[in-house]
Order: C-alpha cells, then structure tokens, then sequence
C-alpha cells in the first residue's frame, strides 16, 4: 500500500510541534521551580530576622538591671565589642554589651548583610527593635527601611514594652 504525496512527513510535523509544545511547558515550570525557591528562602530570611529580634526582647527582659540602668537605649549591631567577662562573671552593663555582640554575631552569620538596631528609653518606655537583611542580594547597604530592595536593606521590626 502506498501512502499519497500530500500525507508525506505530516506525522513527524506532528511530532516535532508536540515537542515545542512540551518543552515551552517544561521552561514554565522550571521558572515557577526557581520563583518558589527564591519565595522559600525569602520567607526562612524573615522567619529568622522574626525569632533574632524575639531573641533580643528576651535578652533585654532576663536583664532588668541592664534595663533599668538605660543599657539597653541604644544597641547599633555594627558598633558592638565583646567585653570579654562571660567567663568570670558579668555587672549588668557587661551582660548589655555582651548580649548587644552576641546578638550582632548571630544576625551577621544568620543572615546576609544581617545588622540590627534596638532603640528604647528606659525600663517603662517602647522599646524598638529592628532587624535588617539583604533579602533580594542586590548589594544594598541603606538602613532607611524604604522597602526599595535596590538600596535598602530588608526590614523587619518589632515595638514592644519589655
């Protein structure tokens, strides 16, 4: 049996148009893959940024001496120093400045770009924490919390009493 001039090739026309059909498909779903991996770690980011300034909150609280002597009013994580007494016996302002480098390390290692504020004033005032990150890995460095990923850092805050 002979097949007529006019059906020559069509199945593999067929074939091929399944094929960039399939392999259209299968790019879409790579690109959802890489968006979901991206929105994971983003979402881990802020999960972590979420317990660090929980952390923090709970440093402050088990040191209410530290509180109350105004060690805690201003903690800029960039500008920290280990006082070196964990071993032998910490005042309170020591505990401050330990827990304020302590908190730093864990925010720089946890996070990328990881930096962190505390501002309060006193034992019965709001005490703001805020933690900061490079959340999109643009290279940002501002801390203005602007929400502009291309030049500030990723923000994440919390206001409380202690």
């Amino acid at each position: 049996m002979r097949m007529s001039n006019g059906q020559t090739g069509f199945t593999l026309l067929e074939v091929l148009i399944a094929l960039i059909i399939l392999s259209i498909g299968l790019l879409g779903l790579a690109g959802l893959q890489a968006n979901s991996l991206r929105n994971n770690n983003s979402a881990y980011q802020r999960t972590q940024a979420s317990l660090l300034a929980n952390e923090m909150l709970d440093r402050i609280r088990a040191n209410r001496q530290g509180l109350e002597a105004g060690a805690y009013d201003a903690i800029d994580s960039t500008t920290t120093s280990d006082p070196g007494c964990i071993t032998s016996g910490c005042s309170s302002a020591e505990m401050a400045q330990y827990d304020a480098h302590d908190w730093s390390n864990r925010l720089a290692s946890l996070l990328p770009s990881g930096q962190g504020t505390v501002a309060g004033g006193g034992a019965n005032s709001v005490f703001t924490i805020t933690v900061m990150w490079d959340d999109a890995r643009t290279g940002a460095t501002g801390t203005a919390c602007s929400g502009d990923t291309t030049v500030d850092l990723t923000c994440f805050t919390l206001s409380t009493r202690p």
